[in-house]
């Protein structure tokens, strides 16, 4: 921790002035510096100890995004069939959409490469010819 702060969670000389001063303007404020005086070393602790509890939380989820809950059965046979056939045909669809957005960014790749050739192109041509657009502009 940076010990050179000026507000820092200790008794120094500017927390205590303004814990004073938030009393006097607003009891709360002044409660609240009162609490970080006290306890503001162990917020860092509680801050890091509830984000890792969180993204435990969030890690089980994570691992079953990609099978649609398929493993939990409602107990009727033909809903369970057909969902389970419905998730396929809609893992097919995004295969598909995949594949063709795969194809439409190296479409794109290209066009942005043939674009940037033909200016390069260009440029070279005027800079052999000696009329590059600086000595037109002079």
């Amino acid at each position: 921790m940076n010990q050179s702060a000026l507000i820092r969670p200790d008794w120094t000389p500017a927390t205590i002035a303004l814990m004073v001063l938030g009393f006097i303007v607003f009891w709360p404020l002044g409660l609240a510096m009162l609490a970080y005086i006290l306890f503001g070393d162990k917020l860092k602790a509680f801050k890091k100890d509830a984000n890792d509890s969180v993204d435990r939380m969030c890690a089980g989820f994570r691992r079953n995004q990609g099978r649609h809950w398929a493993h939990h059965r409602t107990g009727n046979v033909a809903f369970d069939e057909w969902r389970e056939a419905e998730l396929a045909r809609l893992d097919e669809e995004r295969r598909k959409l995949d594949e063709m957005r795969e194809e439409f960014d190296s479409y794109v790749r290209e066009l942005r490469r043939a674009k940037d050739k033909e200016e390069f192109d260009r440029f070279m041509r005027e800079r052999r010819n000696g009329s590059t657009p600086e000595a037109t502009a002079s």
